[in-house]
């Protein structure tokens, strides 16, 4: 059976205080209630719930230049949360978004709907965020928020590289790749082959007779047709 109550805090997985859920009676008697985290949602409290809730719409921004403004205002608020982590940067709890519309009321006096405060999970780490809140349609409002262990500070933001060392830094990256491409290049190229060397023909000087092929001599000297100086003998 089912038990209508009254979040009296965050409960992850479940919603946001002041929001009334449906729970199971054994969850709502045995955890929630006990722990003072819900109230049993009785027609009285739901009609007083409902009255805050239309009194706080009535201080939301009407038209886009309030909206503006409204951003710009919540804008140039920096939240801080000093809370107890672990070593680590693990939060012993978590930031929620009723955490940050108290905060952010506290600090500026502005009143956010916890629902319009873009949480997709608590922040259960140390660290810097940029929190979005939407103001009003197309409208919305980006804080600063800084989750700081207590006792200790966030390490310094690195600064910004100025576009111009960017591209600078990124012409010299691509100016180095294609140096270091060419020599690669140059090395892969194949290099053309030594023609071979013709052997230059020998020429008989003038006057002298042309000699016989070896493969004749060689003939004819088996027929016993040479003499002695070599030269054919006569018949």
């Amino acid at each position: 059976m089912a038990t209508k109550i009254i979040l009296l805090t965050d409960v992850e997985n479940l919603g946001l205080r002041g929001d009334v859920v449906d729970v199971a009676s054994g969850y709502a008697r045995n955890y929630l209630l006990p722990r003072r985290m819900a109230e049993t949602a009785t027609p009285a409290k739901v009609a007083e719930l409902e009255r805050r809730e239309a009194h706080r719409s009535r201080h939301d921004a009407r038209s886009g230049d309030q909206a503006r403004d409204l951003a710009a205002k919540l804008e140039a608020v920096e939240l801080r949360f000093d809370v107890n982590a672990g070593p680590t940067g693990t939060l012993f709890g978590s930031i929620t978004a009723t955490d940050i519309a108290e905060r952010i009321r506290e600090l500026s006096g502005i009143r956010v709907d916890r629902r319009k405060i873009h949480l997709a999970e608590p922040i259960k780490r140390v660290g810097r965020y940029q929190v979005e809140i939407a103001v009003f349609e197309d409208v919305n409002a980006s804080v600063r928020t800084l989750v700081v262990p207590e006792g200790g500070e966030l390490p310094p933001e690195e600064p910004e590289a100025p576009p111009e060392a960017e591209a600078t830094e990124a012409d010299g990256a691509e100016s180095l790749a294609e140096a270091e491409a060419e020599p690669v290049a140059e090395a892969a190229a194949p290099q053309p082959e030594p023609e071979p060397e013709v052997p230059a023909e020998e020429t008989v000087p003038s006057g002298m007779p042309e000699a016989e092929p070896a493969d004749d001599i060689v003939a004819e000297a088996a027929a016993g047709t040479l003499g002695q100086t070599g030269e054919p003998e006569s018949a």
